[in-house]
C-alpha cells in the first residue's frame, strides 16, 4: 500500500503520563512517531497533541483505533492538509564571520527569518513555517556551518471554525 504522510490532532487530559500512554501505544506496535508536540489548551483542563507520522491507510485506522481506547484521550481527528494550517519552529546557530555574515543575514531576510542571538562567533535565527520552507533553510545553511538546531515537530490547526474539543468543550462559550 502507498505510504502517506498524516498529521493527528488529539485532545487528552491534562494529567501526569497521559504523553508516555500515548507515544508507548506506537512503540509497543512499531509504529514510528515523525514529529510530536504536545502543549497545554485553552482550557486547563486538557493538552493537545499533534503527532505526523508515515504509513498507510490500514495503519492510520489501526492507530485511530487504538488511540480512541486510551482512557485519557479525549478526540482524535485526522487533519487533512488542505484544510489546515501546520506549522514548525527552527531555532538554528550557525557560524558567524565577515566573509559570511551578509550572506546569512540575506538568506534570514528572504526566508522571513529573524537573528534573536547574535555573537562574533555565532547567530541564532528564529524561523516558523511549513516543513518544506523549514526544510530549505537548513539546506541553505549547511554551507556556513551549522553548530546546532532545535526543531519543534509540527503543531497544527483546522481552517475555519471547525475546532478539536471534547463534547463538554463543545458546549463551552469560546474564549
Amino acid at each position: 500500500m502507498e505510504q502517506q504522510e498524516y498529521v493527528l490532532g488529539v485532545m487528552v487530559a491534562n494529567i501526569s503520563g497521559v504523553l508516555s500512554r500515548v507515544s508507548g501505544m506506537f512503540t509497543r506496535r512499531g509504529f514510528n512517531i515523525d514529529s510530536l508536540t504536545v502543549g497545554e489548551t485553552e482550557s486547563r483542563g486538557y493538552s493537545r497533541i499533534t503527532i505526523s507520522f508515515h504509513g498507510d491507510e490500514d495503519m492510520k485506522e489501526r492507530i485511530l483505533k487504538q488511540l480512541e481506547k486510551l482512557h485519557d484521550v479525549k478526540e482524535v481527528e485526522v487533519l487533512a492538509k488542505d484544510d489546515t494550517v501546520i506549522r514548525e519552529l527552527l531555532l538554528l546557530k550557525v557560524r558567524n564571520s565577515v566573509e559570511t555574515r551578509q550572506d546569512i543575514m540575506a538568506a534570514v531576510e528572504i526566508f522571513r527569518s529573524k537573528i534573536v542571538d547574535y555573537s562574533s562567533a555565532a547567530l541564532i535565527c528564529e524561523l516558523t513555517g511549513e516543513t518544506s520552507k523549514i526544510d530549505a533553510f537548513i539546506s541553505l545553511m549547511r554551507e556556513y556551518g551549522i553548530m546546532e538546531m532545535c526543531r519543534t515537530g509540527l503543531v497544527a490547526l483546522e481552517r475555519g471554525e471547525n475546532c478539536l474539543r471534547t463534547e463538554r468543550e463543545a458546549d463551552l462559550d469560546p474564549i
